[in-house]
């Protein structure tokens, strides 16, 4: 395997993050001391759903967004929260406090069915309520992902249909993604690109994808990619700036002669992407004049969103 591959993830190193602060179930304790039961629900399972959110300003952007994904998600696998909105809003803003932490910080919000009596697969095992923890790290996106941008290796494993399990689920059952990553890496790629079940270029095993050709910016239907946030908000910018955009079904054949391509996910934004199946995608080493155009408009629409 390539020891050297770079993630969309990848973010600056900061020490404080050593030392973090992490609420669980209630309670924020140092980051050592951070614990749950082998007999959680998400442990055994994977049965839970999660967010990943960036805080800005002293604001979680799009907060009301990632909300309506994370209730709709809940309510559809009856998994009771156990608080509303303003309850979790309260558990992220004293997580934050206790980090004293305002700006540029990477939150991951988990919530499981909660601690099983029996080590078995039935929801009606998990009586003690849901487990809920709160992550937060000083995070900023590497900025050599920027310069370089990342590489795609197209993989065998696919994004499935909706009634094997939907990808519009944030859920904590993520091992269909991460085959798809060890698939990409041992081909000494960065990341999977992944099809869906009828051979359309889809997504990526942790974004979600979009190419650009001749003006114009292209991503999937969105029937078997995950409902991202920040890929309905650059669908919405380009609508809103006269860039036109598709969602459409298109083949590897018109993504290998894109162009441009980047990702899109909460932590990074809009990540360009270089190669894909080791052919270059364009004439620029990393982003391209669209995309760049795409991150000045995002950007601006999260110090908007943050200031408000």
């Amino acid at each position: 395997m390539n020891e050297t591959n770079q993630t969309t993830h990848d973010a600056e190193e900061d020490v404080r993050n050593r030392n973090i602060k992490i609420y669980v179930n209630g309670e924020i304790v140092p980051r050592e001391e951070a614990r749950i039961s082998v007999y959680d629900s998400g442990f055994m399972l994977g049965d839970g759903m999660w967010e990943g959110m960036r805080l800005y300003n002293g604001k979680w952007a799009f907060f009301d967004e990632h909300m309506d994904r994370l209730f709709d998600s809940c309510k559809a696998i009856s998994l009771d929260i156990g608080m509303d909105r303003d309850g979790i809003l309260d558990a992220l803003t004293k997580t934050a406090a206790a980090n004293g932490m305002t700006h540029d910080v990477h939150c991951r919000l988990m919530i499981t069915r909660g601690v099983k009596y029996k080590p078995f697969q039935h929801p009606n095992l998990s009586k003690s309520g849901p487990t809920i923890v709160i992550i937060m790290e000083h995070s900023k996106p590497a900025k050599h992902l920027q310069a370089k941008g990342i590489s795609l290796a197209t993989v065998p494993q696919v994004r499935g249909l909706p009634m094997s399990q939907d990808a519009k689920y944030n859920s904590h059952s993520k091992l269909n993604c991460v085959i798809a990553c060890l698939q990409a890496e041992q081909a000494g790629a960065d990341e999977g690109l992944m099809l869906d079940p009828h051979g359309f270029v889809n997504t990526t095993n942790a974004c979600n994808f979009f190419i650009v050709r001749r003006g114009e910016v292209w991503t999937s239907t969105g029937d078997y990619c995950m409902n991202g946030v920040t890929r309905q908000k650059v669908i919405d910018l380009c609508r809103a700036n006269d860039i036109p955009v598709f969602e459409k079904n298109y083949s590897l054949v018109e993504a290998y002669g894109a162009d441009e391509a980047f990702l899109t996910g909460t932590f990074g934004a809009q990540t360009p992407v270089s190669l894909i199946d080791g052919k270059k995608i364009g004439s620029n080493d990393g982003i391209g004049p669209i995309t760049a155009r795409l991150q000045d408009l995002y950007r601006d629409l999260v110090t908007k969103n943050t200031q408000s």
